[in-house]
Parts: C-alpha cells; sequence; structure tokens
C-alpha cells in the first residue's frame, strides 16, 4: 500500500477514538477543523495533545486550528492547555460555540482536505478514521463550515478586570 492510498479504519470505542483525534492533529499540515459536542474525555488538555497542537501551531504561521463545540464549558474552564494556545496564537486558533439552531449529532474532526475522525453520533463510541479520502474530507469540511457560519465566537481571549 502507498502512502496515499486511501485508508479507512473503524473505532471500536473513546480510547480508539481519541487515539485516531492523536493521529489526526500529527498529520495536520494547514489546516485542522475540530467539532465536538464539549470535548470532555477527549485528551484535549493532555500535555501530549498540548504539544501536537502546539507544533502544529508554530509549524507554519499560515496554519489554523478551528475548534467548535455545542458547549464551550469545558474547554473555558477545564481546558487550561487549551486556554494557553489560545491566547499564544489568537489570530490563527478560534474557538466557536454552535446555535441552537444546530441539529449536528455527530462529532467530527478534518485535516488538510484529506484525513478526518467522526463518530456515528455523540453518544456512540464508534466512529471512523479515513487516511488519503480527499473526497469525503472536503463534504466534512463544506459541513464544517456551513456550522461554523452559523456559530459565534465562544471564548474571549482577554481577561477583564483590574
Amino acid at each position: 500500500m502507498t502512502a496515499d492510498a486511501l485508508q479507512h479504519t473503524h473505532l471500536d470505542g473513546i480510547a480508539d477514538y481519541t487515539l485516531a483525534l492523536d493521529g489526526l492533529c500529527k498529520l495536520a499540515q494547514h489546516d485542522l477543523y475540530l467539532f465536538e459536542k464539549d470535548y470532555d474525555g477527549l485528551s484535549f488538555n493532555a500535555e501530549p495533545r498540548y504539544e501536537t497542537l502546539r507544533h502544529f501551531l508554530l509549524a507554519n504561521p499560515t496554519n489554523r486550528l478551528f475548534v467548535l463545540a455545542q458547549d464551550t464549558h469545558y474547554l473555558s474552564t477545564r481546558c487550561p492547555r487549551m486556554m494557553m494556545l489560545l491566547r499564544q496564537f489568537d489570530n490563527r486558533m478560534f474557538i466557536h460555540q454552535t446555535t441552537t439552531r444546530n441539529q449536528t449529532t455527530a462529532p467530527f474532526c478534518v485535516a488538510d482536505n484529506a484525513h478526518y475522525v467522526r463518530r456515528f453520533h455523540f453518544d456512540d463510541p464508534r466512529g471512523l478514521m479515513a487516511l488519503n479520502d480527499p473526497e469525503n474530507a472536503r463534504a466534512l469540511e463544506t459541513r464544517y463550515m456551513e456550522l461554523w457560519l452559523d456559530s459565534r465566537p465562544a471564548i474571549p481571549i482577554t481577561k477583564l478586570g483590574l
């Protein structure tokens, strides 16, 4: 199998899904789009994930990280590493919250119009990781952009106070 061959891997639980997210984040070279219900339990405050995302953002000044959630409370209160990234890369990392009009119930993440990880439902730990699948990755990215356009910035990067 060549390096560019289509590869689908079925994911049987949250542990598989979390490992697939790690792999996807490491593969990203330009754009990374993440969509989850709230990111709780998916290692987004773990040091290895932080280092991977930080390395991705440092690798090239044009790299972009888009984070979309139905509920951003967990990210803003329980993920200080994600908040450090947001403050450090405020012009290339964005966190938005979906609106109540959004009826999407399946999380997914897309890297570089070529690779993706998705679950079948927020409450279902089963999913799929696809490498070198640009057709389906582009379809998911299009869906992501629809959700993004109907979302709002959720976490301010500056702290107010005296």
